[in-house]
């Protein structure tokens, strides 16, 4: 399938992704796992999980291998990669990567949150993916976006909101306060509310949240810059020159966002009215309150 593993497409801590095709002639991503066993978990978590599943924006499992400690999980291929490569686009060969108009990141923004949305609400079991970041976030051909790598999901019943998990499930910079912290409150769907969030806010910025080498303490972390720039000079991309349809959806984002990422669960809104948010009238989006967390110092970043 993948010709003894010739073209290798992606590489993680969970294994090494490579390309493939079918005998039919589809093109596949074969994703083959390291040995460990918290990869057994996560083989065994994403089989059940995503074969639960069926959206366009949620990106589809053809198959499996499994042969004593060997494990593979055989999915559609997405020809354009992860959104990570588009929103990092500086960090890497800007000439070999195609740019995205913000009408592309807009209707990417809304794909994911519809998928969100029906892992949450419209799945026969809700799961919950406690992962959602730009590089599990995957392109078609046509830029469809799709959400992948569900090793860390929870399934659970349709009619709970608070779940119980032992240890923390996601990545750095995405994750939920309470997840970390139950004094905020308790583990629900509102945790991948601010992850995504979290990646709405880096696909305004053109950058991760956290920037080291930002010029001014306050543009280190771009939630805190983007409320400041929104709040008092209604303006969130001050250094590029922008038409007012870019403009909207630059600012549409950005509100969105930062009501996604309050610190407090029950603050922020539930998947289904994040897409209403983005697709509704931009004029009776409210500014969220100011977010408790302020940029972190230098020493901490």
């Amino acid at each position: 399938m993948t010709n003894s593993f010739k073209v290798k497409i992606g590489q993680g801590g969970f294994g090494t992704v490579y390309e493939g095709k079918l005998l039919t002639g589809i093109p596949v991503a074969v994703k083959l796992l390291n040995a460990s066993k918290r990869n057994d978990e996560e083989f065994i978590n994403e089989v059940v999980s995503i074969s639960k599943t069926s959206h366009v924006n949620i990106v589809t499992l053809l198959g499996f291998c499994l042969e004593g400690s060997k494990k593979a999980l055989i999915y559609e291929f997405m020809a354009n990669g992860s959104l990570d490569k588009f929103i990092y686009k500086r960090e890497q060969e800007p000439e070999t990567i195609t740019s995205l108009t913000w009408e592309d990141l807009y209707q990417i923004a809304i794909g994911i949150a519809r998928g969100l949305e029906y892992l949450h609400r419209g799945c026969s079991t809700k799961i919950l993916h406690f992962d959602i970041k730009p590089h599990n976030i995957l392109l078609d051909e046509n830029f469809c976006p799709k959400i992948s790598d569900f090793g860390l999901a929870k399934l659970c019943p349709r009619d709970e909101s608070i779940i119980s998990i032992s240890g923390t499930r996601g990545t750095m910079g995405y994750l939920a306060p309470e997840m970390t912290n139950r004094h905020f409150g308790g583990i629900s769907q509102k945790s991948d509310v601010y992850s995504y969030g979290m990646m709405l806010l880096e696909m305004v910025g053109g950058r991760r949240n956290i920037n080291p080498k930002a010029d001014h303490t306050s543009e280190i972390y771009f939630p805190h810059f983007a409320y400041r720039r929104l709040d008092v000079d209604n303006d969130v991309r001050p250094y590029e020159v922008m038409n007012a349809e870019e403009d909207e959806i630059a600012k549409r984002m950005s509100v969105v966002g930062l009501w996604c990422i309050q610190s407090l669960p029950n603050d922020r809104p539930t998947m289904t009215r994040v897409v209403d948010m983005l697709e509704g009238n931009v004029n009776s989006l409210e500014m969220p309150p100011k977010p408790l967390f302020s940029s972190p110092t230098r020493s901490e970043t």
